[in-house]
């Protein structure tokens, strides 16, 4: 398949260490991928859903002890412990390498060693990157196919470059106990060990596309990010595109995939999905800033995914799509999971796999599928994707917009005064606890741009580089927004609607973008006016409006010792600029 001389040398080495019974590679070709899920439906490892309802479908179980990404099990092995820095777990990179070879070793003995060339970008655009993974799980090859580019022109866009991220999977024993994803940066290299679930398995994703890709930016000029990416289309065709970062559990998805409220719908409005997850961003010949989505595919929470929520992701997994942990409707072969509809089927198997009564077992208080359970869905399977997603130039940004889910703190919306205080704007990002369950409920737990268990290195030097590329494009850098979706009122019940009417607020930004309308200056940045944000055909007050564009400056005071305390982490590796806009905010709120 390949005459690339570091290709092979790795390949050989990884077949001496693994001692495989038979080498696959994967050509992309549909033939072999048809005849790799007729082996899988054979050994069990996957089942054949319904073809009338649901084409190309499969449905696969992991082990109940995997089932989640880990993060106490995921490591970053530079050679410096200081350069993992404080929000990462470190193993030096010798000790690693001869942990996981002695854990690896021989453990393909008896199995197929399947060689996955992929691409994370369109194949040969300059945004794009290729790696090489080796498994051997054919659920993991059927996954790779729906959220990357395989095969061979991937190798043959390669050529005999040595810029391409090697990655080890081997399923082991699923024995959580030895688990571990391990990345190298700077050997570009991943190896992942006793898992099969796909945030842990499937490399081109978290791992290459941000963890590798991450430290790759810092070092050649460009960024990785944990951002959806949209297109704004306005009735006379302009289309305005936004890169955003949320933590989990903030609606990402439902934003990347929103339908617009009806009275934007009737005036021509439209948007447009890019990608729902991760965006890579260089800086274009015309001296803006450009973003392509890496991945070729959604890998999507299925709990609370339904046709009111986000009904472009549901309709995304009509065909061609391999649901993981979800629950088994016998009666018609399809699949169901909690907030699907509020029909579980009565003959079920649920995501253990065990045969039940859905409705007797939900009644009980169980759960049918597992609260993360998967859905691996081609993007092009979505209805608002956009005619931009396999463009290899990207799309130009005109504004990133950051979020958390915050009870009080944060207005629905407020506009940094400048690159830098964007830069400090992520770097603040928080979300709320809000389940007894998960400890204390309004703990604030802070995730900088939505990155931090997903920064390949120091999140000083990630800060850095920030602000390296803000300095960069100078005037024609993105306007930088923070948004909260999730103000409460005094019983604890959302005030803005959400979903949908999200545009509404996205329209201010636009509009800010382009200088089409005044806001006022807070102690924390521009706040829109709320004459400015329209809420034409909403059941919702101005009133309501200008309650969650309310900046507390009793609330933000604690909000600043808070911001403080955890900058405290890094050390002399903050950047100076954002101790500055912490004593700006401080000096405001005085």
């Amino acid at each position: 398949m390949t005459n690339n001389k570091t290709i092979l040398a790795w390949l050989d080495e990884m077949t001496k260490l693994m001692q495989p019974d038979k080498t696959v590679w994967i050509d992309g070709s549909e033939a072999q991928l048809e005849a790799l899920r007729k082996e899988a439906c054979e050994s069990g490892e996957i089942i054949k859903l319904n073809e009338e309802k649901l084409p190309g479908c499969y449905l696969h179980r992991t082990a109940v002890n995997d089932v989640a990404r880990v993060e106490d099990r995921t490591f970053i092995c530079s050679k410096d412990e200081k350069d993992a820095g404080p929000t990462n777990h470190w193993l030096a990179p010798e000790k690693a390498y001869d942990l996981l070879y002695k854990i690896a070793r021989g453990r393909y003995a008896g199995r197929t060693m399947y060689i996955i060339p992929y691409s994370m970008g369109p194949v040969g655009s300059e945004f794009s990157k290729a790696g090489i993974e080796i498994t051997d799980s054919i659920y993991v090859v059927l996954n790779m196919n729906v959220m990357t580019r395989i095969g061979t022109s991937v190798l043959e866009a390669l050529g005999d470059s040595n810029d391409w991220v090697r990655g080890l999977h081997a399923k082991c024993d699923i024995d959580e106990e030895k688990r571990y994803i391990c990345h190298f940066p700077e050997d570009n290299t991943i190896i992942s060990v006793n898992s099969g679930y796909g945030g842990n398995v499937l490399l081109g994703k978290k791992c290459f596309a941000l963890r590798i890709a991450s430290y790759q930016g810092k070092n050649e000029g460009w960024m990785a990010e944990h951002m959806l990416i949209l297109g704004i289309e306005a009735p006379d065709g302009k289309i305005t595109y936004i890169c955003a970062a949320f933590p989990s559990a903030c609606g990402k998805t439902n934003l990347a995939m929103l339908i617009p409220p009806e009275i934007y719908k009737s005036k021509g409005y439209k948007v447009w999905c890019v990608g729902d997850d991760i965006s890579w961003l260089r800086i274009g010949p015309d001296g803006r800033l450009w973003a392509i989505n890496p991945e070729n595919g959604f890998f999507g929470v299925a709990p609370g995914t339904n046709v009111k929520s986000n009904p472009n992701a549901l309709e995304s997994t009509k065909k061609n799509t391999i649901f993981t942990n979800v629950a088994h409707n016998l009666a018609d072969n399809t699949v169901w999971w909690e907030g699907l509809d509020k029909n579980p089927p009565e003959d079920a198997v649920e995501w253990k796999g065990s045969h039940v009564n859905g409705k007797e077992f939900s009644a009980e208080g169980n759960k049918l599928a597992h609260p993360n359970s998967r859905f691996t869905a081609p993007a092009v399977n979505c209805p608002c994707i956009s005619s931009e997603f396999d463009s290899g130039n990207g799309v130009p940004i005109s504004a990133i917009v950051f979020g958390g889910r915050r009870a009080k703190t944060a207005p629905l919306v407020y506009q940094s005064r400048s690159w830098n205080h964007g830069v400090f704007v992520g770097s603040i990002m928080a979300s709320e606890t809000t389940a007894a369950a998960a400890g204390a409920v309004g703990v604030v737990r802070r995730d900088p741009m939505a990155m931090l268990p997903f920064c390949g290195y120091h999140m000083g030097d990630y800060w850095k580089h920030w602000f390296e590329m803000g300095a960069n494009l100078g005037e024609k850098a993105p306007k930088i927004f923070n948004v909260n979706w999730f103000r409460t009122d005094d019983e604890g019940n959302f005030i803005w609607p959400g979903f949908g009417d999200n545009l509404r607020v996205l329209d201010w930004i636009v509009k800010r973008c382009e200088g089409g309308t005044e806001a006022k200056e807070t102690a924390i940045g521009y706040v829109p006016f709320a004459d400015d944000i329209n809420i034409e055909g909403l059941d919702f007050s101005k009133e309501a409006l200008e309650g969650i564009l309310e900046v507390d400056t009793g609330l933000w005071a604690t909000e600043a010792n808070g911001i403080a305390e955890f900058y405290t982490k890094f050390g002399d590796r903050l950047p100076a600029q954002l101790n500055a806009e912490l004593e700006t905010l401080k000096g405001n709120l005085n």
